[in-house]
């Protein structure tokens, strides 16, 4: 399921990043560039410049944390959220996102929240899109244990909360990338608009 792709401030092509480290990134990507935008793959620092927004992908956030370590792109990716800059983070992605970790978000998230003897699960969660809750796959996936005032929380399963935004940061427990209903990275896409239009 999928509407019109977010124009840009000027109707321009929205260029966004995927961390491509480690994770589901391609899917991502294939997502995106259907939706109308650009994707880079960012495995360096210099790999976010002149980005309009970012994802951070599911996979192994102890992974995921090494190669970041590893490629310095711990402090760039901070820079890139003060700057105003959109990020979506799924799953793993979450965590990276949380207070633990990037700090992007204030959030603690929980890791396999839903039981490692479970791998995945499907939901139908309603974070308030028009057309209804989507169909969510989840995979051994964390859901958000703490949270800050400034948080809004957008759904929950089992009153386990698996959506949130915070300014110009959305995180989900689930892969949407996975799915064929695109709404979630239209969310995303109208975020970024959204924050160039604010920026032009």
């Amino acid at each position: 399921m999928s509407g019109s792709p977010a124009p840009g401030a000027t109707g321009e092509q929205m260029t966004i990043g995927v961390l491509a480290l480690q994770g589901d990134f391609e899917a991502h990507g294939r997502v995106l560039t259907r939706l109308g935008a650009a994707v880079r793959q960012v495995r360096v620092p210099g790999d976010l410049d002149d980005l309009d927004g970012l994802v951070i992908p599911g996979g192994e956030s102890t992974t995921m944390t090494l190669g970041i370590e590893r490629e310095g792109l711990g402090e760039p990716l901070r820079a890139f959220h003060a700057a105003g800059k959109p990020i979506f983070g799924t799953c793993a992605g979450l965590i990276m996102c949380d207070r633990e970790h990037l700090g992007l978000i204030d959030i603690r998230a929980e890791r396999n929240a839903f039981g490692r003897q479970v791998r995945s699960f499907e939901a139908q969660v309603d974070i308030g899109l028009p057309g209804g809750p989507i169909e969510a796959l989840f995979i051994r996936a964390p859901w958000i244990a703490e949270h800050g005032p400034e948080v809004e929380i957008l759904a929950e399963v089992d009153g386990h909360a698996v959506a949130a935004r915070e300014g110009s940061v959305l995180v989900v427990s689930f892969h949407p990338e996975l799915g064929s209903d695109d709404r979630v990275h239209e969310l995303f896409l109208r975020i970024v608009g959204d924050a160039r239009l604010a920026a032009a």
